[in-house]
């Protein structure tokens, strides 16, 4: 199966139909999720108690951009996580460990709903939630006929 990462790179301007976002902005996302997750890892190191040398133990499978990217596509397309595993050559337990690490990282880095912000404070969610009952909800969308095999004389 092809790679979705290799995909985007090829086409470029695809990235924003398989990923949700325009290629620019996917390679400023990942130099962010570099720096976030530099910094956590240091974090980690810093506490741990080395029995074993650094540098030792199973490599990664995945790239930092190989995860971004694992992560934005779970988001935008919902495949399972088997079938995740297969686009980017990773089992199921694999997948499913890499987004929900990088999930973290992205909730870092993306600013959150309005709705979240205010979660905390009673008396602004009332508010947030009067503003928006204000609005309307519009949907574009077109019934399209189907081909139904019920009346063929029809």
């Amino acid at each position: 199966m092809k790679n979705p990462l290799h995909y985007i790179h090829t086409y470029p301007l695809r990235t924003k139909h398989v990923l949700g976002i325009a290629y620019d902005q996917f390679l400023l996302l990942v130099q962010q999720a570099k720096l976030i997750n530099q910094e956590q890892l240091a974090a980690v190191e810093r506490k741990k108690i080395r029995v074993n040398a650094p540098g030792g133990g199973r490599k990664a499978k995945l790239t930092v951009e190989e995860s971004v990217c694992l992560c934005l596509f779970y988001l935008r397309q919902m495949p399972t996580f088997e079938i995740l595993g297969m686009h980017f050559d990773v089992s199921k337990t694999e997948a499913n460990d890499t987004f929900h690490y990088w999930i973290k990282i992205f909730r870092v880095i993306l600013p959150s709903s309005l709705l979240e912000q205010v979660e905390a404070q009673e008396s602004d969610l009332m508010i947030v939630q009067e503003l928006l009952t204000e609005f309307e909800l519009i949907v574009d969308s077109m019934e399209q006929p189907r081909e139904r095999p019920e009346d063929n004389k029809e």
